[in-house]
C-alpha cells in the first residue's frame, strides 16, 4: 500500500503572515491535493515573548481568505513541548547527545579568539567526553546544562536528495555538536521542528530555501532517534526589484496578505500569482482555475532561481507588482458575477454606501451594474472610487473630466438642462433611444456629439473614460440621469 503523503504549514504567530508564508502554505495545500494527502497547520509558537493571540487569529483569517483549507489542526507547538525534552533525554540516553556545561562567557571568548585568528569557530566539544565522575560532579553542583547533539566522529558527510535543488552534501567537519536545548530548558526550533514533523508523520517538507542549510542538522536529528527521513523540496526564495528578500521589516504591510485583501484583491487572484512566483507548468500559463492548477501541480515545477516580486513602493501608478494587479483584473472580468459579488459588496459596505436593496428589489441591477463596469477595473476597490456614481448619488467628478468635457463649454449650462427635458419624454429609455436623443439635440444646435456626450459622462459618472455612454445612461437609468444633468449646472456658478 502506497504511504499517504503529509505535509505540513507551521507558521511562527509574531505577525501577520506574510506572502512568502502564504506562497508555501499554498505550495502544501496544492500538493496534498494533488496526490489526495493530508495538510496539516501547525502553529510553531514556543517563542513566548513574541507569539500573539492576535497573530494567531490573523494568520488563520488569512489563509481561510485565500481558501486554503487543512484537514488537522491548528495544532500549537507550545502543547508538545514535553515531547520534545522526551526527545532530548532519548538523544542522551541513547548516546547521540549530552549535556554541555560550558558557560556562555567561555564559549563568547573562544568565539571571540577564533575571530581574531580569522578562523571559522566551532564548539571545540570540551564537554562530549566527560568522564562519568566530571559528569556526576557537574550535575551534583546543580550547574546549568545545554544539551548538544553528538555528530559522528568520524570523516565522512550528510548527502540528500533534494526535489528541487538535487543532490546536497553537507561533511560532518563542518558542523559542529549544536544545541538542542537551552540552558533555560527551552528546546530548540531545529529539535521541536523535528520531533513535530515525526509526530504527525510528515512525509514531505516543503519550504524556502532559506530552511536548506538546517536540512542537515535535522537529519541528523531524524536519524539519531531512528526514525525515516521525509523528502524535502525547498523553494527558490521571492526577491525584490533591488534582489534584497522580501521582508516584513524592509518592506512592511506590503508584503502581508491581509493588505492584498483590504486593498481589493480577490484571493484566488492572490493565490494564481503566488503560485507563479518560482513555479511554472511546461506551456507557461499564468491562470488557472482551482481544478487546473491541482491537476498542473508538481513540485518539478518549481525553479532553482529566485523569482521578483516586483515591489513599487513610490510608484504613483502601480502600489504593488503590475502582473498581480493584472492577474487581478483578468478574473475580476472573467469570473462569474457570483463570485465576485460578495467582495463587491464589502467594499460598498466598508464605504457606506450598500443598499439592502441590491440583494432583493434591485438585485438583477445590482448584478447587470458590476458587469458593465468589470471589464475596466482592476481592483473591488474601484468599485467603491471609479464606480462611485453607480451605487451612491455622493460622488466627485475627477477633475480632469470637469476641466476637459464640462467647464471648458460654458453653454453646457444650458444644454445640460435641455437634454434633461429630452431625456425625460422619450418613450422607452433604451441605449438605442437615448443615442437617437442626444444626436439630435447635438444636431439642433449645430454641434459636434461628442460634446454632449462627453459632457454627460462626466456629470452622471464623474469619470473621464468608462463604458458605452448609452449602457451607461440604461444601467443608471432615467430619473438619476435627469436629476444629475439638472444638477450639474450648478457647476458653473
Amino acid at each position: 500500500m502506497e504511504q499517504e503523503v503529509i505535509v505540513r504549514f507551521p507558521p511562527s504567530p509574531t505577525g501577520y503572515l506574510h506572502i512568502g508564508g502564504a506562497r508555501t502554505a499554498i505550495f502544501n495545500w496544492l500538493f496534498a491535493q494533488k496526490t489526495g494527502g493530508k495538510f496539516i497547520l501547525r502553529i510553531e509558537d514556543t517563542d513566548a515573548e513574541r507569539s500573539s493571540a492576535e497573530s494567531i487569529q490573523g494568520i488563520i483569517a488569512s489563509l481561510k481568505w485565500l481558501g486554503i483549507t487543512w484537514d488537522e489542526g491548528p495544532y500549537f507547538q507550545s502543547d508538545f513541548i514535553h515531547e520534545h525534552i522526551a526527545a532530548a533525554r532519548k538523544l542522551i540516553d541513547s548516546g547521540h547527545a549530552y549535556k554541555c556545561f560550558c558557560p556562555k562567557e567561555e564559549i563568547e571568548k573562544k568565539r571571540r579568539a577564533a575571530i581574531e585568528k580569522k578562523i571559522t569557530f566551532q564548539y571545540d566539544g570540551t564537554c562530549r567526553n566527560l568522564t562519568p565522575e566530571e559528569l556526576a560532579a557537574r550535575e551534583a553542583d546543580d550547574a546549568p546544562y545545554s544539551i548538544r547533539l553528538k555528530l559522528p566522529a568520524t570523516e565522512g558527510s550528510i548527502v540528500f536528495n533534494d526535489i528541487v535543488y538535487g543532490t546536497v552534501e553537507k561533511k560532518y567537519k563542518d558542523l559542529e555538536d549544536f544545541i538542542i536545548v537551552r540552558t533555560n530548558g527551552q528546546p530548540l526550533y531545529l529539535l521541536s521542528n523535528t520531533v513535530d514533523d515525526i509526530r504527525d508523520g510528515v512525509t514531505h517538507i516543503i519550504r524556502g530555501q532559506d530552511g536548506l542549510g538546517n536540512t542537515p542538522k535535522q537529519i541528523l536529528i531524524y536519524r539519531a532517534l531512528g526514525v525515516p527521513i521525509p523528502e524535502f523540496a525547498h523553494m527558490s526564495l521571492t526577491l525584490d526589484p533591488q534582489k534584497a528578500k522580501i521582508s516584513k521589516r524592509t518592506h512592511g504591510e506590503l508584503v502581508a496578505v491581509h493588505f492584498y485583501k483590504e486593498h481589493g484583491f480577490l484571493p484566488w487572484a492572490l493565490v494564481n500569482f503566488l503560485v507563479r512566483l518560482g513555479w511554472s507548468t511546461s506551456d507557461s500559463r499564468d491562470f488557472f482555475s482551482k481544478k487546473e492548477l491541482i491537476e498542473a501541480f508538481s513540485l518539478e515545477g518549481l525553479s532553482r532561481a529566485n523569482s521578483i516580486f516586483d515591489i513599487r513602493k513610490n510608484d504613483p501608478k502601480y502600489f504593488t507588482d503590475p502582473k498581480a494587479i493584472s492577474i487581478n483584473a483578468h478574473y475580476l472580468r472573467t469570473l462569474p458575477l457570483e463570485e465576485i459579488e460578495p467582495y463587491v459588496r464589502e467594499q460598498l459596505e466598508k464605504a457606506e454606501i450598500w443598499n439592502p436593496e441590491f440583494e432583493t428589489t434591485k438585485h438583477a441591477w445590482y448584478l447587470d451594474t458590476i458587469d458593465l463596469i468589470r471589464s475596466r477595473y482592476h481592483l473591488t476597490t474601484d468599485f467603491v472610487t471609479r464606480g462611485r456614481a453607480y451605487f451612491s448619488e455622493d460622488y466627485p467628478i475627477e477633475p480632469k473630466a470637469l476641466k476637459k468635457h464640462v467647464l471648458k463649454h460654458e453653454k453646457l449650462k444650458e444644454w445640460f438642462p435641455m437634454l434633461a427635458e429630452r431625456l425625460d419624454t422619450v418613450k422607452a429609455f433604451t441605449a438605442e433611444e437615448t443615442e437617437q436623443t442626444i444626436r439630435a439635440l447635438a444636431e439642433k444646435l449645430g454641434l459636434k456629439v461628442g460634446i454632449l456626450t462627453n459632457g454627460t459622462r462626466a456629470v452622471v459618472t464623474g469619470q473621464l473614460a468608462g463604458p458605452g455612454l448609452f449602457d451607461i445612461l440604461t444601467v443608471l437609468g432615467r430619473d438619476r440621469v435627469v436629476r444629475r444633468l439638472h444638477k450639474a449646472t450648478a457647476l458653473f456658478e
